[in-house]
């Protein structure tokens, strides 16, 4: 329970975490709890984000350079632009339902999406939506994910490339 001082300097009794009604004044609605202020959870400051752009652009970047130069099949920078899309959007979606205590999307499926090739759309959505920046247990899965993802991508560029062989 909260005390709340009125302007009548009463104090009214109100529920910690009263839900808004169609009856309920909009001067007596509390806003909702931040999941900063929960107690237990796993949150930090989010880490730069230039760290994001400069992965996504240096990836990028690379990624092209080697599909020339290294004579890659067409699939394989469209599997990264198809799975980007999908892993944004579910970000996104998960994002909306977040503060609405709808259906959220998993964190294993946010992190199976980025592994599976949709991690650079993962970081895009994370620094547009600023959704899945700062939980801690959550980021370590998520770089780690990325590091595995790069280096499947290297060892099947190495299998793939008619130039290196």
């Amino acid at each position: 329970m909260l005390l709340l001082h009125t302007p009548a300097n009463r104090i009214e009794r109100v529920p910690s975490n009263p839900r808004p009604s169609s009856k309920t004044p909009a001067s007596n609605r509390l806003p909702p709890t931040s999941t900063t202020q929960r107690p237990g959870r796993d949150m930090t400051r989010p880490l730069p984000a230039g760290l994001s752009w400069t992965t996504l652009i240096v990836f990028a970047a690379t990624l092209g350079v080697s599909y020339v130069a290294l004579a890659l099949p067409w699939w394989l920078p469209v599997v990264y632009v198809a799975m980007s899309i999908v892993t944004f959007v579910s970000y996104g979606i998960d994002k909306a339902a977040a503060p609405r205590a709808r259906r959220r999307v998993s964190e294993r499926t946010l992190l199976v999406l980025g592994l599976l090739a949709g991690w650079p759309g993962a970081l895009l959505a994370q620094q547009l939506f600023r959704h899945k920046t700062r939980k801690r247990s959550f980021r370590r899965k998520f770089w780690l994910s990325i590091v595995v993802n790069v280096v499947a991508l290297v060892i099947l560029v190495f299998l793939l490339s008619p130039v290196i062989r």
